[in-house]
């Protein structure tokens, strides 16, 4: 039995190597670029480790939108509930939310990812960081550069799991497209997912509110809405609602040159109240604070109204209260993919069998994000990583077994 290799040291990659070392394991080893393994995975925890999330499973499947049927069974396999109990094998307590989001019980990546090391090394898993992979040499050995010079590691199988294209200084570079692309296999292009957008905001808006939250407000683009905040920023727009709809408004802007997001400013009156209220007399009061008493909109949501709509609009209450209540705002370009949270697009299931290795390279399997999916943010994008690295490696393992006969 020769050496099986994981590219990639994220939680995709991690769980790859879990189930294939239960079986090989001293065979087993993980070649990561950085100097050490996880790193992304560190860094979204900073905030507090979301790792999944407890609302009804139906519902967390249809999160993932149109690969939701892909990857459906291997959810069922591994979701929310195996993953909670899984995380409370390593030791570490998890709590749910008041949103439903699943977090550690300290809250923080680390202490997990030493448990989950600490296991691998236990099973026998070799690490080898400062290997960043640059394909296959002439007799089909994996080429990797290294600080002390490029070497050449024959393998019986490999499992990709390099990520996508964003936070590429956690080495999420996306330079692997390439590699595959010159193989033959398919990938389909890269793209920002759970990401921010450039909006044409006026110099004084800009230099009034960049870094305002705005909430609470609704949003929908393309029949979907959803409640939340969002921030301003001084190119335009970021935050959990934006990341949330970013899907569908960047699709639009692929698709037609241009997208818009419909807020609501006044999520909980009605638009006949509103144009009511706002028909009021106004006296002596200014705008603002016609605005402010008639409607509870003041400060960055006045703002953007004053931004966004026309004098005539401003000076008719109905028209006011109907921008109040369906404001779009009009957006112009994603932000770049390296800013982004995670990333669309990548290798394309159709090149995948089903234990998710590359149907015209055989040996090579492929998990995690580098694969053409997406999620929003929430605990969706980790829970999936996790399932597709434990299917990936469960994939090398029954591959494996079944070329043994014929070997021997």
């Amino acid at each position: 039995m020769g050496l099986i290799a994981i590219i990639g040291g994220g939680p995709a990659g991690l769980m790859a190597a879990e189930q294939i070392a239960a079986v090989h394991g001293a065979k087993t080893a993980i070649f990561d670029a950085m100097p050490s393994v996880g790193r992304k995975f560190l860094m979204a925890g900073k905030g507090g480790m979301n790792i999944t999330h407890a609302e009804p499973y139906a519902r967390f499947v249809e999160r993932y939108g149109e690969q939701a049927p892909r990857l459906k069974p291997l959810l069922d396999a591994f979701g929310p509930d195996q993953l909670r109990r899984w995380i409370h094998e390593l030791g570490i307590d998890t709590f749910v939310g008041t949103s439903g989001r699943v977090f550690p019980t300290e809250m923080k990546a680390a202490p997990l990812l030493r448990a989950w090391l600490h296991r691998l090394r236990g099973q026998g898993v070799q690490f080898h960081v400062r290997h960043r992979w640059l394909g296959w040499n002439a007799q089909g050995a994996l080429r990797f550069a290294t600080p002390a010079g490029e070497v050449a590691v024959e393998v019986e199988a490999v499992v990709l799991a390099l990520g996508g294209g964003s936070w590429a200084s956690l080495g999420s570079d996306g330079a692997w497209v390439p590699l595959l692309a010159a193989r033959g296999v398919e990938v389909s292009p890269l793209q920002p997912a759970n990401c921010g957008f450039d909006v044409e905001w006026s110099a004084l808006f800009r230099q009034r509110f960049a870094g305002e939250p705005v909430k609470p407000v609704v949003a929908s683009i393309a029949g979907r809405q959803q409640q939340g905040e969002f921030n301003v920023t001084e190119y335009g727009i970021e935050g959990g609602l934006i990341y949330a709809l970013s899907a569908p408004l960047r699709d639009a802007l692929a698709r037609d040159g241009f997208a818009a997001l419909t807020l609501d400013l006044a999520p909980g009156r009605s638009l006949e109240r509103l144009s009511e209220d706002l028909a009021k007399p106004r006296g002596r009061d200014s705008l603002a604070n016609h605005l402010r008493r008639r409607a509870g909109i003041e400060g960055v949501k006045a703002g953007l109204l004053r931004d966004l709509c026309s004098a005539e609009q401003l000076a008719s209450p109905t028209a006011l209260a109907a921008a109040i209540k369906a404001l779009p705002l009009p957006v112009r370009a994603t932000r770049p993919l390296d800013e982004a949270i995670s990333s669309a697009g990548g290798l394309v299931f159709e090149a995948l069998d089903e234990r998710l290795m590359v149907r015209q390279l055989p040996g090579l399997f492929c998990a995690g994000e580098m694969l053409d999916w997406e999620a929003p943010t929430g605990g969706y994008l980790l829970t999936a990583c996790i399932a597709l690295g434990r299917a990936a490696g469960l994939g090398v393992v029954d591959w494996l077994a079944q070329r043994r006969p014929a070997s021997t």
